[in-house]
């Protein structure tokens, strides 16, 4: 059938809806609704699938230590406090001392966290771990949403603020962003029902959407294509999954509503006008485009997400990965050379394009969408938390800034919820399946269950201080299918593959790097994998003498000392302040460029040292770097 978008959404819904609701025509359940149990399957599923989180566990390791410190985060927040500005607003009594920060009783934003994130933390940490602790906090702050959201008795509505923001809104008032915090405890809630099969969880989120549907009833398409102005989070990305979830047709027209046509169009002509928008009001926005279309099936929706992940990985994307400066692309594609701001880049744009690479990879298999998401998770994701569990907002690259990161209680900003998820969630994109085939994806040590081949995966490694994994395979009987292991374009051609010690003898090409082996395998049998680092320069595209060092994944930074610092600067502001920076040295380049001065540093993993002006100056990967000053980029000079 031929998807046009431009028939009315009736005629759509007309036309599609026998192969919408038949299972039997539509056979493979979306991937963030099949643990729940799918009413509505994918009308266009992927080429592959994430191993479902329950069959990850994440082994002793960096992502594991970083994966217990978010958890004791957020089991350190009690649920009165998280629950209090609902209680106010719904008329009920709570004596609980409000939070700070984004949560505060006079912040517009109130409630994303505490109602939103939160849940889906929590969620994903049981989907994760198998962390009961976590389920039943979850549950707990479900039950008393949904008490509040009975007490506000206005057809569904729950907020931690009244509906008098909304009718700001309608109004063309100043209001902050009103359903970019409705997106985020609709989400939470369907976490829960998803990720714990939470039914009541459901139903509140139920009755949120019919809520916003008569809200938004009335309004014409101008009047919202005005309001829609004002962010609006992934609002479309949840309804198509309350769609999948329900398969009740009202969810899908409302996702469609939520659809931003102003920045969908340019995008749908392959046209960057980027320039100068909010990064992080966008990218939710892309993520119920690519949602969208494995929904519907329509391509447009595909096509949209294609360009524009296409565009910001490699057109305005960082070497550590990340986007946007002051929160915004603030130049035309590839301009760079005055973007390296106290501000550049937000941590929340970073957590969003992973969520928009892992709909990416399932439709292509292509393994340089894999490739982004590791450079991404190892330099912007899994360094921007303390070992408390507190978040960071900004990761600067400002050279000679430092890192910051919230307070327990006083900041609760965007990136920390989208921080207290990401650190929930290591597992999910570790594996993934294909009908008789598993593909391994991130070197991450960890244990997969493949239960439909009755066979395990365990997965060794200390990467990236080991610069190869080891995986054994547990089956209580020999199992036939293939076993694929991503190789990273930095590591190739150098990369090597055994079979219980055998090179072997037929490895088949999976249509992108991977090494794919077709054997019986039984238990015990064992695949080792060399992944050789190297060191390599990266310059800005559009200023070839401000380069990154990079070793194999990893963005190298340079370590400045704490001089000067005090806890207050590094706990409590959105990011550095940049009056305090310090001068970075520049460096003499050789022929190939800036790592032409770096050396590695003996008997130390992962340390190198360069000369700076006649200096030495360590260097480590960007995500050790915490309490000191560094730079990421060097200002350097030609060999003379």
């Amino acid at each position: 059938m031929n998807f046009n978008h431009y028939m009315t959404r009736r005629e759509w819904l007309a036309a599609t809806a026998t192969a919408a609701v038949g299972a039997a025509v539509l056979p493979r359940l979306s991937a963030a609704a099949s643990s729940a149990g799918a009413v509505i399957a994918d009308a266009a599923p992927g080429k592959l699938q994430p191993l479902p989180m329950k069959n990850v566990r994440l082994r002793p390791g960096i992502f594991y230590d970083a994966m217990q410190a978010n958890r004791r985060y957020l089991d350190s927040l009690p649920n009165g406090r998280l629950l209090h500005m609902f209680r106010v607003t719904a008329g009920l009594p709570s004596t609980a001392e409000p939070l700070g920060g984004w949560e505060e009783p006079t912040c517009e934003l109130r409630g994303h966290f505490a109602g939103g994130h939160i849940l889906s933390a929590c969620a994903l940490q049981f989907a994760g771990a198998g962390d009961e602790d976590m389920k039943r906090k979850g549950d707990a702050l479900v039950a008393e949403l949904a008490r509040c959201q009975r007490a506000l008795g206005a057809g569904g509505y729950l907020g931690a603020y009244p509906t008098e923001f909304y009718d700001r809104l309608r109004e063309g008032k100043k209001v902050w962003a009103p359903f970019y915090t409705y997106h985020k405890i609709l989400a939470g809630h369907l976490d829960m029902y998803v990720h714990c099969g939470n039914e009541q969880a459901l139903a509140t989120a139920e009755g949120m959407a019919r809520w916003a549907a008569a809200y938004l009833k009335p309004i014409s398409d101008e009047q919202w294509a005005r309001m829609q102005m004002v962010e609006h989070g992934g609002m479309n990305d949840t309804l198509f999954n309350l769609y999948a979830l329900t398969g009740k047709e009202e969810y899908l027209a409302l996702a469609w509503r939520f659809e931003h046509k102003r920045f969908f169009q340019p995008l749908a002509k392959h046209r960057d006008e980027l320039k100068g928008l909010h990064a992080n009001t966008n990218i939710p926005k892309v993520i119920g485009a690519a949602r969208g279309h494995e929904v519907t099936g329509d391509p447009r929706y595909r096509d949209i997400a294609e360009y524009f992940w296409q565009e910001v990985t490699s057109q305005r994307t960082y070497c550590t990965g990340g986007t946007s400066n002051n929160e915004a692309w603030r130049t035309d594609p590839g301009k760079f050379a005055d973007q390296l701001g106290p501000a550049a880049e937000e941590c929340c744009c970073s957590y969003n394009m992973l969520k928009l690479t892992r709909h990416i990879y399932a439709w292509s298999g292509d393994a340089r969408a894999m490739d982004y998401y590791e450079r991404t998770l190892f330099n912007t994701r899994l360094g921007t938390q303390d070992r408390d569990g507190l978040k960071m907002y900004y990761l600067s690259l400002m050279p000679g800034l430092w890192k910051t990161f919230g307070t327990p209680y006083g900041a609760f900003w965007c990136c920390t919820g989208t921080g207290a998820e990401e650190f929930a969630k290591f597992g999910d994109s570790i594996y993934w399946q294909d009908g008789n085939s598993i593909t391994v994806n991130q070197f991450i040590s960890s244990e997969a269950h493949w239960p439909e081949k009755g066979l395990s995966l365990v997965q060794q490694t200390g990467f990236p201080e080991e610069q190869a994994t080891a995986i054994t395979i547990r089956a209580a009987k020999p199992v036939e299918c293939d076993i694929a292991v991503r190789i990273p374009a930095w590591a190739a051609p150098h990369a090597a593959i055994t079979i219980n010690g055998i090179p072997p003898v037929r490895v088949y090409p999976l249509g992108a790097p991977y090494f794919n082996v077709h054997k019986r395998w039984k238990e015990g049998d064992r695949i080792h994998v060399t992944l050789p680092m190297s060191l390599r320069a990266e310059s800005l595209p559009d200023d070839s003498a401000i380069q990154a060092a990079m070793f194999g994944p990893l963005a190298l930074a340079g370590r400045l000392g704490s001089s000067g610092l005090s806890r207050d600067m590094m706990y409590g502001p959105l990011g550095p302040d940049d009056k305090k920076s310090i001068s970075v040295p520049t460096v003499v380049r050789g022929r190939h460029g800036l790592t032409d001065a770096i050396e590695p540093v003996r008997g130390e993993p992962l340390a190198f040292r360069v000369m700076a002006e006649h200096s030495e100056i360590r260097l480590s990967p960007l995500y050790r770097i915490s309490g000191e000053r560094y730079t990421v980029y060097w200002a350097t000079l030609p060999y003379v």
